[in-house]
């Protein structure tokens, strides 16, 4: 709980613009991909966030995100299954995101790939289980998907890793001897 309000109180002017400019990054970002199936940057992007911000920033961020790029893709009851999913992501992330320096990248860009199939699974069991009340057609039919999603977040993780953690922690922290929001 601690962490949590330490994490809350860090939500300054500066941070609400770098978080909305993020979702409107991930809003674009997903629908120049949408032509791909299930590649798309934000759950890279949401896990290098989160990284950062932490985990309740990386949660706001990953709600704010699915409700702007779901205003152009359109919104139903997936939508609740997305912020269930890249949320549980975020906050994953932000909590590995205080011992992310003594991990090698490799590892780092495999947890990428796990969240794609994470991510798959969370939407099976909200649409295919609880919806529908058929989960393992719902998921078995998804797995290629998933795989997409988790070859995309590898490849992202790979691209983006450096340039946007360098710039993120420049401008939220100002002072890159500070490594994470906490």
């Amino acid at each position: 709980m601690n962490s949590i309000s330490t994490s809350m109180n860090k939500l300054t002017i500066r941070r609400i613009t770098i978080i909305a400019l993020l979702a409107a990054i991930l809003t674009v970002g997903r629908i120049a991909f949408t032509m791909i199936p299930n590649v798309q940057p934000n759950t890279t992007i949401i896990i290098l966030a989160s990284f950062v911000l932490g985990p309740v920033q990386g949660l706001i961020l990953a709600i704010l995100s699915t409700l702007t790029t779901n205003l152009f893709l359109g919104h139903g009851l997936w939508s609740f299954g997305q912020m269930a999913a890249w949320g549980l992501i975020a906050v994953l992330s932000g909590i590995l995101g205080k011992y992310r320096h003594k991990l090698p990248w490799w590892i780092l860009s495999f947890y990428a790939g796990f969240c794609g199939f994470l991510f798959g699974f969370i939407m099976s069991a909200i649409m295919g289980g609880i919806i529908m009340q058929k989960f393992w057609p719902y998921y078995l039919a998804g797995l290629p998907f998933d795989l997409n999603h988790a070859v995309g977040n590898v490849v992202f993780f790979l691209v983006l890793y450096k340039p946007l953690l360098y710039i993120m922690e420049q401008q939220i922290n100002n002072d890159l001897n500070k490594r994470a929001a906490y």
